[in-house]
């Protein structure tokens, strides 16, 4: 391919609709960080030093710190390419996750830090928020250089709010900046300090936004992603013609985990039977309630994709790269020292080189077992970058033979 690439043409020129999800998890993104440099790099061996991330998805969806990475990876410069390459995702967190997540030390540190997080968030995210706005600028929704979605929620509505790049025609009170985004599906409750501004809907009325972490709707993105597909299929959106609306073996979907501590067994009923509202939120200034609920889900989230692409035969389609074994300081969201930002990274290199798992069908536990045959996350990583690769060739060969097609309308003058 040339110097540049060119949009990702649209699915009804190809045989895959393609979806990137990434979880929330704060330090955490650091892990699919390294995946996506990886995939990034295979892309690049096959399609040249120019590949992007943006030019083989149909649609890149994140939460959290996940939906940052996201528009990272699609918001564009000034020169419409992308504005990060994957391999630029993990120093962005090495540089920038202290100053988010600055840690307080010692015994007086500790008390400073329970005070605080029984009177505000943790953090007041000044840092975060100046950041954001400064790497996205005035960017909006519909200018990301594929479709975006990420998912947030409403608190004064008590719903999800979702801002997805498909619907921002039929709904264009939700194309606001980028930016705005990113802070609102980040502020995760305890932590950081909820979002609240302003749009004008088509008939200049404000609408107000007050948002809060996308973890608390979909930590695991990748069903909302499907969800929007889905209905542009349903809504006859000419980008998926002759796509039927459950026509689910078509997709191939990456979801990137975050990690989880599920093997340290923190919390059991007899503990928990005890428990008040205070120790429901404060556990060594870990909240055991937000911890639960994101992780149950992520897991459910990814039960469900999994029983429908093994009924469909297509479970060779789906790729979810998660670990359960993180422990001790690996597994929090927030304790950015440069020594444990540095095990993540080590972790993430880890976990492309351990064998490909997907959750157990066969029982009523939720739980993740390897997959014989299937190689290591590396090996998976490698065949999708193969047919990813394919897709996007695939799609401009039909492309040009449609442009090319001789017009054959007879006139009647």
């Amino acid at each position: 391919m040339g110097e540049t690439f060119s949009p990702i043409r649209p699915p009804t020129y190809g045989d895959r609709i393609t979806i990137l999800s990434i979880d929330g998890g704060g330090i955490r993104g650091i892990i699919p960080g390294v995946m996506l440099s990886y995939l990034e790099s295979q892309l690049q061996e096959l399609d040249g030093a120019n590949a992007r991330l943006a030019d083989y998805f149909d649609v890149v969806t994140g939460t959290s710190t996940g939906g940052l990475i996201a528009a990272m990876l699609t918001a564009p410069n000034g020169d419409k390419q992308p504005l990060y390459a994957a391999k630029e995702i993990v120093p962005f967190y090495l540089q920038n996750a202290p100053k988010i997540f600055p840690q307080r030390k010692g015994l007086c540190g500790w008390i400073i830090g329970l005070l605080t997080q029984l009177f505000g968030p943790k953090y007041n995210g000044n840092y975060l928020h100046s950041l954001i706005n400064d790497v996205l600028g005035k960017t909006r929704l519909h200018q990301s250089l594929t479709n975006i979605v990420i998912p947030t929620f409403d608190i004064k509505n008590q719903q999800p709010t979702i801002f997805s790049s498909y619907q921002v025609t039929s709904n264009p009170v939700i194309d606001v900046a980028l930016s705005d985004i990113c802070i609102s599906t980040s502020a995760a409750p305890t932590y950081l300090p909820a979002h609240y501004f302003q749009n004008t809907d088509a008939d200049g009325k404000l609408i107000e936004f007050n948002l809060i972490d996308g973890g608390v709707a979909a930590n695991d993105p990748a069903l909302v992603a499907i969800s929007e597909v889905t209905k542009q299929a349903l809504n006859e959106n000419p980008d998926f013609k002759e796509i039927e609306p459950l026509d689910k073996d078509r997709l191939l979907v990456i979801s990137l985990g975050t990690g989880s501590n599920k093997r340290e067994h923190k919390y059991n009923a007899n503990v928990a039977a005890k428990w008040g509202l205070l120790d429901w939120f404060f556990d060594n200034l870990s909240p055991p309630l937000v911890n639960i609920f994101t992780q149950a889900s992520s897991d459910m989230v990814d039960y469900h994709i999994a029983v429908v692409f093994q009924a469909l035969c297509s479970q060779d389609n789906y790729l979810r790269i998660q670990d359960e074994t993180l422990s001790g300081t690996l597994a929090s969201v927030d304790i950015a020292t440069t020594e444990n930002l540095e095990k993540l990274v080590d972790f993430g290199e880890q976990l492309l080189k351990k064998p490909v798992s997907r959750a157990n069908l066969d029982t009523g536990l939720y739980r993740r077992v390897r997959v014989e045959d299937s190689g290591t996350n590396e090996d998976a990583l490698k065949r999708f970058a193969k047919e990813l690769s394919r897709q996007r060739r695939l799609r401009e060969s039909n492309f040009e033979k449609e442009k090319n097609k001789p017009n054959t309308s007879v006139s009647l003058n």
